[in-house]
């Protein structure tokens, strides 16, 4: 299993923590940000495979801001399959 850090960018969480086995997300964290949201938003993706989520959540935006916090975690997993 693969644990991964991701420093967020423009949104009101900090940071993303996810375990990924086998291309799949086992585990999703946010810190900080909207409570509700992103706790709906890791359980919806815990056994989602990382190519599926980012088809998912790429390009959400957060109303006037070009990202979210599901764009934010569509960018970590960019970065995860890039650096696998």
């Amino acid at each position: 299993m693969e644990h991964i850090t991701y420093k967020t960018q423009g949104v009101c969480s900090r940071q993303i923590d996810l375990d990924i086995e086998n291309d799949v997300i086992v585990d999703a964290k946010f810190t900080g940000g909207c409570s509700g949201n992103t706790q709906g938003v890791a359980a919806l993706v815990k056994g989602m495979t990382v190519e599926e989520a980012i088809k998912r959540l790429s390009g959400i935006h957060c109303g006037p801001r070009p990202t979210s916090c599901p764009d934010q975690l569509a960018t970590a997993l960019k970065q995860y399959v890039e650096n696998k």
